[in-house]
């Protein structure tokens, strides 16, 4: 199957200041688009892609200069996997000013005051992570040097972080025995519950009647509560036992399991970029006096946008390695 691509070329007044031409140069870089003639931008006609080109498009019209966005379907001497090649060789300097900080921290984390130091090289960590995750964003076709950092930040991160959560004995559920069941939860939802009712309407029962209440009734399956069927185990939030429970094992699932056991414990267990960012809207939420269905609703849209995120990129690492099988 062939690959689209999706070509930006322009031009800017001759009269124009120097410094948006700059901004403009910096912005195709953050794209992580390539030039291989005559200025010519080039990315995978994916749909942000074209996107984000549209909006340049826009923006130097209105400056006055010219712009066209077209989509191609090959390119007149070079293939797919060539043009992938060129894709991944642009950020090869990236990962490897990255790559020079990873072994700086390696280094310390070696060194006999790591004790001393672990606050600093867990910032230094995170850190390291938000420029990975900016690098990962624009290597459209995952290469190899991106995976060879990722597996090193992880031994960082198992080095630097507090030991593995403990959810020994977690009962076996059948998600069809749940299925008509009614479930109760406390009120004023957050992160954990918030997950869980997302778990629970999306691959447990769509329809399912989810209560906010101090006690629940006789006949509701309560979670993340006192004395609740499904809660926390161990040093496992409400929903890391629910996955365990139900055997739910989608490998999207892992970031938002990390993403909720770290704004729900605050062990500094997983540092992930993101955790901030939704730690604040969850918190926003909670300030602005929304009802609880209203936090629900808001809470199922956050939670299926971050496993649709994940879910594409499970499939972008399938199809890469996929591609690298037939170059190779």
């Amino acid at each position: 199957m062939s690959i689209e691509w999706v070509v930006f070329t322009y031009s800017l007044p001759s009269k124009l200041r120097s410094s948006p031409r700059v901004a403009l140069w910096r912005r195709l870089k953050r794209l992580g688009s390539i030039s291989l003639a005559g200025g010519t931008q080039i990315l995978p006609a994916r749909d942000e892609c074209v996107e984000a080109f549209q909006w340049l498009a826009q923006e130097i019209r209105h400056a006055k200069g010219e712009a066209l966005v077209m989509r191609v379907q090959q390119f007149e001497g070079l293939t797919d996997l060539e043009m992938i090649e060129h894709f991944r060789r642009a950020c090869l300097d990236e990962y490897g000013e990255l790559e020079s900080e990873i072994a700086e921290l390696e280094k310390g984390i070696r060194s006999k005051n790591r004790s001393a130091d672990l606050s600093i090289m867990r910032e230094m960590l995170v850190k390291l992570r938000r420029r990975f995750s900016e690098i990962t964003h624009v290597d459209y076709f995952d290469s190899t040097e991106g995976t060879r950092l990722a597996a090193r930040l992880a031994r960082i991160e198992e080095n630097l972080s507090p030991a593995e959560p403990q959810g020994a004995n977690v009962p076996a559920a059948l998600i069809a025995e749940y299925r008509d069941k009614r479930w109760v939860t406390r009120p004023h939802p957050h992160v954990d519950r918030l997950a869980c009712a997302w778990l629970i309407r999306r691959f447990i029962n769509p329809d399912a009647v989810i209560r906010y209440a101090a006690k629940p009734e006789p006949d509701e399956i309560a979670f993340d509560m006192d004395g609740a069927q499904f809660e926390h185990r161990g040093n496992l939030c409400t929903f890391e036992t629910m996955l365990l429970a139900f055997s739910l094992e989608d490998p999207a699932f892992r970031s938002i399991a990390e993403i909720v056991h770290e704004i729900d414990l605050r062990d500094g267990r997983y540092l992930r970029t993101e955790t901030a960012g939704i730690d604040l809207i969850l918190n926003g939420w909670l300030l602005t006096g929304l009802s609880d269905a209203e936090i629900e609703r808001n809470g199922i849209s956050l939670f299926e946008g971050l496993y649709g995120g994940g879910t594409q990129r499970a499939a972008k690492k399938s199809r890469s390695k996929k591609l690298r099988k037939k170059q190779d």
